[in-house]
């Protein structure tokens, strides 16, 4: 009797990365297992055409594609590489120790509201490309066979908010977190590359993984492309890839790490003047990196006020009154003392 071939047979072996048309000749295919067919045809010749549906070239992938779609994208050799480059930078911020246990994840934007992410429970430094997961905006996971990170719906909120937004980095660098931990956003005007590549802010805290944490962060991603989650970590996001989004961890961590040393040498930080903050401004406007001092007056450049440990402004500090001690008041105080010691002698 020969074999009924369903449709969810085909998927299955779609998923493995098989090739689902190897089965037997007088193998009877349902009418759900042909379309399925069908659709992994389709999506096979347009495979090269990464980021969109093949059945439909141009058009950007999304949760709405099919099935085999989606199966044939997530095996296709243009998610490999991304998905190479997501363990690039699990084993480059793992070695770093900005990364310890299984915390910290990755995700990169494919599609219209897909994205690839790390697994959960995995240490960054020690994944495989076929650890990967694939899941819609809504964290829902699409393919892969490992579950996806529990807190996708930060790095999720974030592409949602900000269309530019390609590819997230979330880890938790010492020095940064240190400053997260503190509620204190870095000071500015001290290190040129901090300046233009680097945007920071701090988001309150809430529980990791959850839909709050997610959104306190987006709010931010506006004007914003490094945030500091405050007891918890940093996230980052970039409008080129993930590379670039990892980068703005070294950056950070690097710079946090240099204004803390600086601040122990017992030496007021030379800090820039506002006009050449106001050059690096324009140079990070450029490169399409968001910014709450664009378009700023140099006077309101630079303000490092809740930063005490030997860092002062360039920017002279605006006057203030100080209010004189009241001479009754001292005289009472003056005879209340006296008449106290007088008593105890």
């Amino acid at each position: 009797m020969p074999a009924v071939i369903t449709a969810k047979e085909i998927e299955a072996i779609i998923a493995k990365g098989g090739d689902p048309k190897n089965y037997p000749a007088d193998a009877v295919l349902t009418p759900s297992a042909k379309d399925a067919l069908r659709d992994y045809a389709n999506a096979r010749r347009g495979a090269a055409n990464a980021g969109t549906t093949p059945s439909a070239p141009g058009k950007p992938l999304s949760s709405k594609s099919s099935k085999a779609e989606l199966e044939v994208y997530f095996n296709s050799p243009a998610a490999h590489a991304l998905k190479e480059q997501l363990c690039d930078i699990g084993r480059r911020l793992w070695g770093r120790a900005y990364v310890d246990g299984n915390g910290g994840n990755i995700a990169i934007k494919v599609g219209e509201d897909i994205a690839l992410c790390t697994p959960t429970l995995v240490s960054k430094g020690f994944m495989k490309p076929e650890d990967m997961c694939l899941v819609d905006f809504d964290g829902n996971q699409l393919a892969g066979t490992k579950r996806r990170t529990s807190e996708i719906l930060m790095h999720l909120e974030i592409m949602k908010r900000q269309p530019k937004a390609i590819a997230t980095c979330h880890c938790h660098p010492p020095y940064s977190t240190g400053f997260a931990v503190a509620g204190l956003v870095p000071p500015t005007c001290m290190i040129p590359e901090y300046e233009v590549f680097a945007s920071v802010a701090v988001a309150p805290y809430r529980t990791p993984g959850t839909p709050e944490m997610g959104k306190l962060v987006a709010d931010l991603v506006d004007k914003h492309n490094t945030i500091l989650m405050a007891n918890h970590g940093v996230v980052s996001w970039s409008h080129n890839n993930v590379e670039d989004a990892y980068f703005k961890m070294e950056i950070l961590e690097a710079y946090c790490r240099t204004i803390l040393v600086t601040a122990q040498l017992g030496i007021p930080a030379k800090t820039m003047t506002a006009p050449q903050l106001q050059d690096l401004l324009k140079i990070k406007q450029s490169l399409g990196i968001p910014d709450p001092r664009h378009g700023l007056k140099e006077c309101e450049l630079c303000d490092n006020a809740e930063w005490r440990p030997g860092v002062s402004c360039a920017v002279p500090a605006r006057e203030t009154t100080t209010v004189g001690l009241d001479p009754q008041a001292e005289a009472m105080v003056k005879a209340i003392t006296d008449q106290l010691l007088a008593q105890m002698k």
